[in-house]
């Protein structure tokens, strides 16, 4: 697994999240909607719920709103929304997955379809390059101070479940099966770790580096209107020098 390019897209997503933070209320919002309308408001018995209740906290998003929205979600004013994921390729090559949450197919593929035009890519079929990827938990320990035990922690992660753990200069990366991510963050938080991010993500089994001053450009801005537009929750790429 590649550890820096998985670190410098958490970075930047991380970097898009704490500029945007209404945006990213708003979309973990449309996220637990649907969670309740599949599988009912009780995290006891709905996954899907519990973790995007972990995801929103983990995001600042206070309990008051996660409270309300799902109050919504349960009465007849919720909205309807489904997700759909589109795939295609940036500048180079590059494989790119975004997930939606949307009220209105037809403007979302719409504008995601003119991101990809615009910016140097296309938009490809359902499939077209999802096979790069494999879905994962991922949790960052950063270690920029250079005061966290290694042995410690690789101990506790390993022994809470973790798949693979690496070391990259200034985080350790913990990789884990997506089912066990939050389980084994709380774990790890239990003996006094502070984690940097916990997520489920879509890593690459390759990635694509741009040589181009001019694709990197494209690039960048293909990510960034994808990211800010409000029906789309998730952008995955095999991008490798994205910081």
């Amino acid at each position: 697994m590649s550890g820096h390019s998985k670190w410098a897209n958490i970075k930047h997503k991380k970097e898009k999240t704490d500029a945007q933070r209404a945006k990213v209320f708003t979309k973990i919002g449309k996220e637990i909607t649907i969670a309740v309308k599949e599988g009912g408001g009780d995290p006891t018995s709905n996954s899907k719920l519990r973790d995007l209740i972990q995801k929103a906290k983990s995001n600042n998003v206070p309990n008051d709103n996660i409270e309300r929205t799902i109050k919504k979600a349960l009465g007849s004013s919720g909205e309807n929304y489904e997700e759909v994921v589109y795939e295609g390729y940036g500048p180079a090559g590059v494989a790119v997955i975004v997930e939606t949450t949307t009220d209105n197919r037809n403007r979302t593929a719409g504008n995601v379809r003119s991101y990809f035009s615009k910016y140097h890519g296309n938009m490809g079929q359902s499939g077209c390059v999802g096979y790069l990827f494999s879905e994962k938990g991922v949790i960052i320990v950063s270690n920029e101070d250079g005061d966290v035990d290694e042995d410690k922690l690789m101990e506790v992660s390993l022994e809470a479940g973790a798949e693979d753990f690496a070391s990259e200069g200034e985080v350790f990366e913990i990789y884990t099966e997506p089912d066990d991510l939050y389980a084994i963050k709380e774990a790890i938080e239990a003996e006094g770790f502070v984690i940097a991010s916990a997520e489920k993500d879509k890593i690459p089994s390759t990635y694509v580096t741009l040589e181009s001053d001019d694709d990197k450009k494209f690039m960048d801005l293909l990510i960034e209107h994808l990211e800010d537009d409000d029906d789309v929750m998730n952008v995955y790429h095999n991008w490798e020098n994205c910081d």
